[in-house]
């Protein structure tokens, strides 16, 4: 798992050079992308595990990139949302592309059957991972 890992990192590493686009950069993209195009930065923010200051930088720089603009919020006129742009979808749809291409080439070597059953085997440990690890083992 860690070789997949790190095969399917160089290839998103990889994309983003091509694409001249830095990882932080694609990180808020993709969470913006995430919550339909448009979002308060406060849940950028939290989303991105992030100070609320440290998203405006962010924000600023994709601004200045054409990636992202400030629109007055549909819920609160006293707040600006930040909304993708076309160049900014682009962008992030670019990276998305590459890299689900090169998912679809690697599970490609697995039947749908195969790859049905390789889904439900790692939702079952990923249940296992995310609960907490009790301070007794037991066989």
């Amino acid at each position: 798992m860690i070789r997949l890992t790190r095969h399917l990192r160089a290839v998103k590493e990889r994309v983003l050079v091509d694409l001249d686009l830095p990882a932080h950069e694609y990180d808020t993209l993709h969470a913006l992308a995430g919550r339909g195009g448009r979002a308060a930065p406060s849940d950028l923010a939290a989303d991105l595990a992030m100070a609320p200051a440290s998203i405006t930088a962010r924000v600023d720089t994709l601004l200045r990139r054409g990636f992202v603009r400030r629109i007055p919020s549909t819920v609160d006129r006293r707040r600006v949302d930040v909304e993708l742009t076309e160049a900014g979808q682009a962008a992030w749809r670019g990276a998305m592309e590459v890299q689900g291409a090169e998912e679809h080439r690697l599970l490609g070597a697995l039947t749908v059957t195969e790859r049905r059953h390789l889904s439900d085997l790692l939702r079952r440990v990923l249940l296992v991972a995310e609960q907490p690890q009790s301070t007794s083992q037991t066989d």
